[in-house]
């Protein structure tokens, strides 16, 4: 992997593929010219190429590079694309637009194939410019299957956080910010809890904006603050515990390129409650996985009225079919071979032109 950290990253060592961190980098804009040495010197001894992520100097850098020297290569755009930031961030959009036609757009559309990790995010994308033309592909975005202790780490969890032990646990894990829409899960968690005994929120996340003190305030307001725990980024077997503990999954996303923690969901055999602008949320209600609903309050409250409203008998049909939904669709082995495919096409050699 080629990057434009500094070579001392923490993460650069242990890693589980070689890194090749050629930085520091300069600026939000990441820039790095010795990627383009890096490049130069390396670039044709590889069978494929992948540039991960937009808007920053590294695709640049490379489309540059890799044109001139005649090799071909795939772009992930990782939700990059998603006209949901045009109407939320405006500003920011007609800024993109300024440097759109000479850099974004030539790289994509010079790509030997544009990789979308779901149906919706490759028809969505379409909308974000009307300058647009890419050789669009399609594949599965994986993770690897749950760890199987979820007693000892349920357990593990629960101690950490007594308030939660014997409650039917709502989880919400992601960062904390107004695009997942955790306004809406407080609201729409208070407007059920009054008519549901044992109920109680769990906001996992890291909380980069000060968001969180926002929604404090909101819960305080609604009376329901002892009744939400706040257990900051969870990562390991806290994050496992919390997805053993719970009940039932929910994301109320305004924009969601994937959703790696509802395909984490469940693997767990967790049902997930899911807004319709998470890009998976098709494949989630065609395997009868969970519920889905608008990104809203009003359908938040919808998806938990349906959830709570199952027989015993059913939620632990709805569990198995998550983790068949899991195996079926989003299993890391699943992904990778649907990547190679892409890459080698029909004859299972690497596409060089």
């Amino acid at each position: 992997m080629l990057c434009s950290d500094a070579p001392e990253a923490s993460y650069c060592e242990g890693y589980p593929i070689k890194v090749h961190a050629v930085g520091p980098s300069v600026g939000r804009y990441a820039y790095c010219p010795a990627i383009s040495a890096w490049l130069e010197k390396n670039a044709a001894r590889y069978d494929a190429i992948i540039i991960s992520g937009l808007w920053q100097y590294h695709g640049f850098a490379a489309h540059r590079v890799l044109s001139r020297m005649g090799l071909p290569y795939y772009v992930f755009t990782h939700g990059m694309l998603d006209p949901w930031f045009k109407y939320a961030y405006p500003l920011k959009h007609l800024k993109k637009w300024l440097y759109w036609p000479w850099i974004e757009y030539r790289m994509l559309r010079d790509a030997k194939a544009v990789i979308f990790t779901s149906e919706m995010e490759k028809l969505l994308a379409r909308r974000s410019f009307w300058l647009y033309r890419v050789n669009e592909e399609v594949t599965a975005y994986g993770t690897s299957v749950s760890p199987r202790d979820a007693d000892a780490l349920s357990a593990r969890f629960l101690a950490r956080h007594p308030e939660c032990a014997g409650k039917r646990i709502v989880l919400f894990l992601g960062r904390i910010t107004e695009k997942k829409g955790c306004d809406l899960m407080i609201e729409a968690f208070a407007r059920v809890m009054g008519r549901h005994a044992g109920l109680h929120l769990v906001m996992a996340g890291p909380d980069s904006s000060g968001w969180v003190a926002r929604l404090r305030e909101q819960t305080a307001r609604l009376g329901v603050s002892r009744a939400i725990t706040w257990p900051g980024m969870l990562q390991g077997d806290m994050k496992w515990g919390a997805f053993y503990s719970s009940e039932v999954f929910c994301l109320p996303s305004h924009s969601e390129n994937f959703g790696i923690v509802i395909a984490e969901a469940l693997a767990c055999g967790k049902p997930v409650l899911m807004s319709d602008k998470v890009n998976i949320w098709r494949e989630v209600v065609a395997d009868k996985a969970g519920f889905v609903d608008a990104d809203t309050a009003d359908g938040t409250v919808r998806n938990l009225e349906k959830w709570l409203a199952l027989s015993a008998t059913d939620y632990l049909s709805m569990k198995e079919r998550a983790v068949g939904c899991f195996n079926s669709n989003f299993s890391i082995d699943h992904a990778a071979e649907r990547l190679i495919e892409i890459i080698t096409g029909d004859d299972g050699k690497p596409r060089r032109g």
